[in-house]
């Protein structure tokens, strides 16, 4: 092996311990996935992880002077082709590999960056944060899982772009408490932290189970090779979702939802005898 290709694949395996390291539940979504797409999902996930974790982790120190930085070493790594950040290194790899559009890439930096500044949204805001800070990363695996099919891409753009407004929405409302405490914000438009209650709660899942319903009809339509990870990335999203929506707005005020690691593998399981039934 060439040392050149020996740095871009210790670069990947970066990526990959990140993504272990940071998130079990995408890590057990990405090995669902055919083996070709594990490496090039791995650095989508590190490059993303990264940049989150410069806005939303380093309070001791000039986050806007950090970012600005990594938004340069973005741009020399996609320039040369080459970077000696290795999480920049592999990103750039699956960008020129897979023609990754640069449209996503800058949204979903405009959106991270976003999260800088203390500031209320409204709906345009809010609409454009999302976009950028998750639809982008659904459309950025679109184009992996479609190999350069760009008709197959196009027809699935929306429901991918649904699927990410879908897990960022759940987020929002699962890390409303910590949103606020630590950031001073809320993301969703026109809600109040301090009233925020059942009937504000129930208008915000109505709009995020028309996300789920518009990505579920695009994940029948992707190729096999990736169609269980990503069920299983919506399924375990929609169980969380679920567990949400039988608890009243004080209880989401006062504790943080989650899966335990137990329903995880049920969800697992589940979902890969249904794939091999064919009935996904």
């Amino acid at each position: 092996m060439d040392h050149v290709a020996l740095f871009t694949e210790t670069s990947r395996a970066c990526s990959k311990l990140i993504t272990q390291r940071y998130s079990t539940s995408f890590t057990l979504g990405i090995r669902t996935l055919e083996g070709r797409f594990h490496l090039p999902v791995y650095a989508m996930y590190g490059f993303v992880r990264w940049a989150d974790e410069i806005v939303d982790t380093f309070h001791d120190h000039d986050k806007a002077a950090l970012f600005a930085d990594f938004k340069r070493q973005t741009d020399e790594a996609l320039a040369r082709k080459l970077s000696l950040n290795p999480v920049l290194h592999a990103f750039q790899d699956v960008v020129h590999a897979y023609n990754i559009d640069r449209e996503f890439i800058d949204a979903f930096l405009y959106s991270m960056e976003m999260d800088l500044d203390d500031r209320s949204y409204n709906q345009s805001l809010y609409e454009k944060y999302i976009y950028g800070s998750a639809e982008v990363v659904g459309l950025m695996c679109l184009r992996i899982f479609c190999e350069g099919d760009e008709a197959m891409f196009q027809r699935l753009r929306e429901p991918a772009r649904r699927l990410g407004s879908a897990f960022q929405k759940v987020n929002f409302l699962r890390d409303i408490r910590s949103d606020y405490d630590e950031r001073g914000r809320v993301y969703f438009p026109g809600v109040s932290y301090e009233r925020f209650d059942d009937n504000v709660k129930r208008e915000i899942e109505a709009d995020i189970r028309a996300d789920f319903d518009a990505a579920y009809v695009g994940i029948m339509q992707l190729p096999r090779s990736a169609r269980l990870g990503v069920y299983l990335a919506y399924v375990y999203y929609l169980k969380l979702f679920h567990k949400i929506r039988q608890l009243p707005a004080a209880r989401i005020l006062g504790e943080r939802v989650r899966v335990p690691d137990n329903t995880k593998l049920l969800l697992l399981m589940g979902s890969y005898f249904r794939y091999r039934l064919r009935a996904i």
